[in-house]
């Protein structure tokens, strides 16, 4: 079969390799669809674990099924389209029963293999227990793709906590800050000002919901803010790009009382220099908001079901496998182009 295998951000290889034999516990998946993770194209974050087959965001149909899986797992058969979560929570820990389902030891330590960028991925019990979804007939393979990273939003908005009335500030407008903008607007916010420096993207959160956008470019943001919320600036800032300088910015556009979610890493090393008397006497809050787990994907499943966010408006480039390169490039670049997918 073939897979996509990075060595370093420049050096992606599309190569042969045994398709995977499946154990009596594992289930072999035809991979339908795989979309490029913003995390995927953080060179500092996905060097570190290269060598790899990349890709995590996938979706597809069901090959082959282990012989003690046919028994214990009776519901899900050969032909059964799924998403599936490359990594699954044990739902018995400290961590796991007050939802912390990313800091579970085994969370961490399950993965798939060899990634989602590979014409058939091996799945293990637990993840097929603990963190699979049976697609609906009105659901394609990219809508199941399109579920990891809306379930990230779906955590991400939950620790955001915004109220009825909220002024919501979305620094940076890739696929993931535009799904933040769409999602938002199910908490009745005041309104929601998306905040960027590629037109395109300021366009499209237009269009998303945003009922403001600033390009940071152009207007000096914090001015436009305070201008905008009467003084007020913003009772909720989510940051998602991975710079240190995006976070300061974030800070600064907070209101007294607000919080602040920082939705992606910095870059190793950067420190983040913080007034805590600033933060202490205004009572601003700063949360993280790191991957997602059972609870999210569920809830991102439904809201695609039910068409409150449809997952094609957000995919502006498809290619085979054969062209993996070409899409990181595309989207490392992050100018004219939203969620690129990859259609196996």
């Amino acid at each position: 079969m073939k897979v996509a295998k990075l060595y370093t951000f420049d050096d992606i290889r599309i190569e042969d390799i045994p398709i995977p034999e499946v154990g009596s516990n594992d289930a072999l998946i035809k991979v339908k669809a795989c979309g490029i993770c913003s995390g995927d194209v953080m060179p500092w974050y996905i060097e570190n674990k290269a060598p790899l087959v990349i890709g995590h965001e996938f979706c597809g149909v069901v090959e082959r099924i282990g012989s003690d899986l046919k028994t214990t797992m009776p519901l899900i058969n050969e032909g059964d389209r799924l998403f599936i979560h490359h990594h699954a929570p044990c739902l018995k820990c400290k961590k796991c029963l007050r939802g912390d389902y990313v800091q579970c030891r085994t969370w961490k330590e399950s993965k798939i293999y060899p990634g989602g960028l590979s014409e058939y991925v091996l799945v293990p019990e637990i993840h097929l227990k603990h963190d699979t979804l049976l697609l609906s007939d009105t659901m394609t393979y990219e809508d199941g793709a399109m579920i990891e990273p809306i379930a990230c939003v779906v955590k991400s908005l939950r620790r955001a906590n915004i109220q009825k009335d909220d002024n919501v500030v979305v620094v940076g407008l890739g696929v993931m800050g535009l799904i933040h903008v769409i999602l938002s607007r199910q908490y009745l916010p005041s309104r929601v000002i998306g905040i960027d420096r590629v037109p395109f993207r300021l366009k499209k959160a237009m269009e998303f919901g945003a009922d403001t956008v600033i390009n940071i470019e152009e207007e000096n943001a914090f001015e436009m803010l305070m201008e905008i919320t009467n003084r007020e600036l913003a009772n909720v800032v989510i940051v998602c790009p991975n710079s240190i300088e995006a976070i300061k910015e974030g800070i600064s556009y907070v209101g007294d009382g607000g919080r602040l979610v920082l939705f992606t890493p910095a870059r190793p090393k950067e420190k983040l220099e913080i007034d805590v008397n600033d933060l202490y006497f205004r009572d601003i809050s700063i949360t993280t908001s790191y991957s997602c787990g059972p609870q999210d994907t569920k809830e991102a499943y439904e809201l695609i079901y039910n068409g409150q966010i449809v997952p094609s408006h957000l995919i502006t480039h498809r290619f085979p496998i054969t062209q993996v390169k070409d899409a990181f490039t595309l989207t490392y670049k992050a100018q004219d182009s939203l969620k690129v997918m990859i259609n196996l």
